[in-house]
């Protein structure tokens, strides 16, 4: 395994360090107030990942779903009337990585011009993301809360992203997804990814819907792409790649190997862009950030048994984990932890956080999903995390690139769009 060259500085560590003096992290005051601001910035509106999806659906005529995030998003902020839209998402491309880096990336540098920042959601992790991206909804209501989370009815806990040994997807989020919506109205809609995402626990959780056509490298999902758009003249297509979010969380997102990436992407976008058909338009964004996390700031949770002493479970992931306390032990965990993250990281109850909007509208919180968040909630605010090396699987403990927090970092992510020529 090659690791980043240690000369080359991460563009994120200093904006971690900027982010973690912005919600308070090295100063005085309440703790959880601070992580409390933070989340001023999560967006479920027009400017968030949940309007991604609707916006580019209701550009080719597709009625939105009536009383949900879908309406709220498309009256905000339009796109442009399309007969066919192609919507990627790059695993890992942070808004604020694509802009340190723009000079690798010709390409969507053009877009970002006219692109903007919106917001993932909380938290900044793939399985949530895929969630509000798919649905339309805030957390809370598609109900994937973490990359490992509770089952309530089971009293597991179970990753979100693997779906091993996990519930019923459809059960776990019951709500109609996009691509439901836009098939049912007759658009010829295509997902596009690796095989293995092809009815996983996941995607049928939160990206059912029209036709799944596998493909393995970039270029052949561009491939696979265009010729889904020449099957039909109405068309929502959806492509995926997530080889950039890899090579971030193995080299770290200041590595000349995610560089690399960067520009092999940004090619193979050029190139879709340039043959797409003239009614069609083509947006660009992502799950959610990363920061490089140095192994040296980093809590195990197998050395601090003051941390583990009145859990369950814990669960969630590094740099957002999610507590679930034995009875009556709940304010007593919050103390020892806020104690030992003093400076690098927030702790907040369950009904802060949802109070706050982490999770959505507080009326948006199913009680079913209000089960599966944790009791205290801990957000890394500096480039630290919290790490559990007795269960954590060795390749996990490696990782150097991270997310899941509510740092702009971490959580902004661009729209990138090239409209179509013709309407």
């Amino acid at each position: 395994m090659t690791t980043p060259d240690p000369e080359r500085p991460s563009p994120l560590h200093s904006a971690a360090l900027h982010a973690s003096s912005a919600l308070g992290g090295h100063g005085s005051g309440s703790s959880h107030s601070a992580a409390l601001h933070a989340s001023s910035t999560l967006r479920y509106d027009g400017g968030g990942l949940a309007s991604v999806l609707p916006r580019a659906a209701a550009s080719i005529g597709v009625p939105l779903l009536p009383g949900t995030t879908h309406e709220v998003a498309a009256e905000q902020a339009t796109f442009p009337a399309a007969r066919q839209a192609v919507v990627v998402l790059i695993d890992g491309l942070g808004y604020e990585l694509l802009s340190a880096r723009a000079g690798h990336a010709p390409y969507l540098r053009t877009l970002l011009a006219t692109g903007t920042s919106l917001r993932c959601g909380f938290p900044s992790t793939t399985a949530t993301s895929m969630g509000t991206f798919g649905t339309g909804l805030p957390p809370g209501a598609h109900g994937l809360v973490g990359y490992e989370v509770l089952d309530p009815d089971r009293d597991v806990i179970f990753n979100e992203l693997s779906w091993e040994d996990g519930p019923h997807p459809e059960t776990w989020q019951p709500h109609p997804t996009v691509f439901e919506a836009a098939a049912a109205d007759g658009v010829h809609v295509t997902r596009v990814g690796p095989w293995f995402f092809d009815g996983s626990g996941l995607t049928r959780s939160a990206l059912r819907g029209g036709t799944f056509v596998a493909a393995k490298t970039l270029p052949e999902r561009v491939e696979a792409t265009l010729t889904a758009l020449r099957a039909a003249r109405r068309s929502l297509v959806y492509l995926y790649w997530g080889d950039l979010d890899k090579i971030g969380h193995v080299h770290g997102c200041g590595s000349w190997q995610w560089l690399e990436e960067l520009e092999a992407v940004d090619a193979q976008l050029r190139r879709l862009a340039a043959a797409l058909p003239p009614h069609a338009a083509l947006y660009v964004t992502a799950d959610h950030g990363m920061i490089d996390c140095p192994f040296e700031d980093r809590l195990d949770l197998a050395t601090e048994p003051e941390l583990v002493a009145g859990t369950r479970h814990i669960a969630g992931e590094a740099r957002a984990r999610m507590i679930y306390c034995r009875p009556g032990a709940t304010q007593d965990v919050a103390a020892a932890w806020t104690s030992r993250l003093a400076g690098t990281g927030h702790v907040v109850t369950r009904d802060q956080a949802i109070a706050a909007g982490w999770y959505g509208a507080p009326s948006d919180i199913r009680d079913a999903v209000r089960e599966r968040i944790g009791d205290l909630i801990v957000v890394m605010t500096g480039p630290g995390a919290v790490v559990d090396s007795r269960r954590d699987r060795p390749e996990l403990l490696a990782l150097l690139g991270l997310h899941g927090s509510v740092t702009d970092v971490e959580t902004a992510i661009p729209l990138l769009t090239q409209p179509p020529e013709r309407s």
